[in-house]
């Protein structure tokens, strides 16, 4: 089983994800700080000055705080401005990923444009000696 382990851990598409894990965690942590420390204190600028993370509605009468951290303390709260956060983390971080993978896909199609042409393969021999007979009967 160890072997067999081995084996599977050494192929090449397994270090691969594995790399790309590692580098996806690390670009979703700046695309996160992109998000929340950019990009969403703007939105919350133009929705009235405040942090769109702590934008929630209580859900029992017991919540009363102003943010979201000391209302989930007081109770059930529904925090749509952390989902909205989130959310908008997703379609940044997708849209980037669906760009890396168009210029991929375009480099690749660039390499099979540019790649030359294999050389025609000699004819089977029979071919090539009715070949030599026409042309041996045409010079006559």
């Amino acid at each position: 089983m160890l072997k067999e382990f081995q084996e599977f851990i050494s192929k090449g598409n397994v270090m691969d994800l594995a790399v790309g894990v590692i580098i996806g965690g690390a670009f979703s942590t700046i695309v996160t700080s992109l998000v929340g420390d950019i990009i969403m204190p703007i939105v919350g600028a133009i929705f009235g000055g405040l942090d769109f993370n702590n934008y929630f509605i209580g859900l029992s009468s017991s919540v009363n705080a102003t943010s979201l951290a000391e209302a989930k303390k007081q109770g059930a709260v529904f925090a749509y401005g952390s989902f909205v956060t989130v959310a908008l983390n997703f379609l940044i971080l997708a849209f980037i990923i669906f760009l890396m993978v168009k210029a991929v896909n375009n480099l690749r199609k660039r390499l099979e444009r540019e790649k030359p042409a294999a050389p025609a393969a000699p004819p089977p021999a029979d071919i090539a000696l009715l070949t030599e007979i026409r042309d041996l009967l045409a010079r006559r």
